[in-house]
């Protein structure tokens, strides 16, 4: 079931991709779209746990671990790499399309996966590096080198391919340190709120650097479907901070990255950009999946 759950943040993941990207090139500047993209999903945040007690109660129980010093600064720093991810969407996947977008994804998740399970970084603590992990992650970075083969590189400036490697770095930091932050609170959407509020922050000064040096940009488009972005963002990282601690970094990455195939596939034969789908797309998404599933299988250990 985690599992199955990892692989619908993907999908969630990559239809975020592509309506981030619209909006960004319709507003042609990718960070006001991230900001956009993320005061919608704060907003949303904010009425669901105006609604529940609960969650009110794991936000109070938030305040006064930050106020008391029992919840460390850093752990509140996890929307930091939520604003690096939206404002990437916002200035590449409008371009490459989602499916090449994702591919950056997929070696910044897979590396940086393995190696926050090794050192525990995450709320499932140390996860031990076995046969079957490594063996994932190099699937990963296989399906990664087939994805750039051919005339990707010569096509597409260097700094898109590198912006969404590290926006993966960042969606795996981002899904262990809210992890750790709900476990501490109590409270899931006290951790995603928090995500939300650092992450607005970050984008607000981005943004207001952005509108400085290239302009107020263009009217707000009135179609309502594009600022679903927000709302799909704080759905996934909810459901990433409830599963990580039964997954693990890499497994849930592995299992996202997975969805974010299969949904970019899909998104990219269907709504296609000026580059169009590849056949490389089938190629790598078999492979990621073979990868999850070596990663999902337990191994004997001595």
């Amino acid at each position: 079931m985690a599992l199955g759950g990892a692989i619908a943040i993907g999908a969630m993941t990559a239809i975020q991709a592509r309506i981030n990207g619209v909006l960004g090139v319709r507003l042609d500047d990718g960070i006001v779209a991230g900001l956009v993209s993320f005061a919608v999903g704060l907003g949303a945040l904010a009425l669901v746990i105006l609604c529940l007690p609960s969650a009110r109660r794991g936000v109070a129980r938030l305040w006064l671990g930050v106020k008391e010093r029992t919840i460390p600064v850093w752990m509140l720093l996890g929307g930091a790499c939520g604003a690096l991810t939206v404002s990437t969407q916002g200035l590449t996947a409008g371009v490459l399309g989602v499916s090449l977008f994702t591919v950056g994804v997929v070696a910044g998740q897979s590396l940086h996966g393995l190696v926050l399970d090794r050192i525990g970084f995450g709320p499932a603590g140390v996860v031990a590096v076995t046969p079957g992990r490594v063996m994932g992650g190099a699937l990963a970075l296989a399906a990664v080198a087939i994805s750039l083969s051919g005339d990707v590189l010569a096509s597409a400036p260097l700094w898109m391919l590198l912006l969404p490697f590290a926006a993966g770095i960042g969606i795996a930091w981002q899904a262990a340190t809210n992890g750790r932050l709900a476990q501490r609170a109590r409270s899931p959407l006290a951790a995603t709120l928090m995500s939300f509020i650092a992450g607005t922050l970050i984008l607000a000064l981005a943004a207001s650097v952005s509108v400085a040096v290239r302009g107020v940009p263009q009217t707000l488009p009135h179609e309502p479907w594009l600022y679903l972005g927000g709302l799909l963002g704080a759905a996934y990282i909810l459901l990433g901070t409830f599963i990580v601690a039964q997954t693990g970094v890499l497994l849930m990455g592995l299992g996202s990255v997975l969805g974010q195939l299969v949904a970019s596939v899909v998104i990219d034969f269907v709504w296609p950009t000026e580059s169009g789908p590849a056949p490389w797309q089938l190629i790598t998404m078999v492979i990621v999946a073979v990868g999850s599933v070596v990663v999902a299988v337990p191994w004997r250990r001595r």
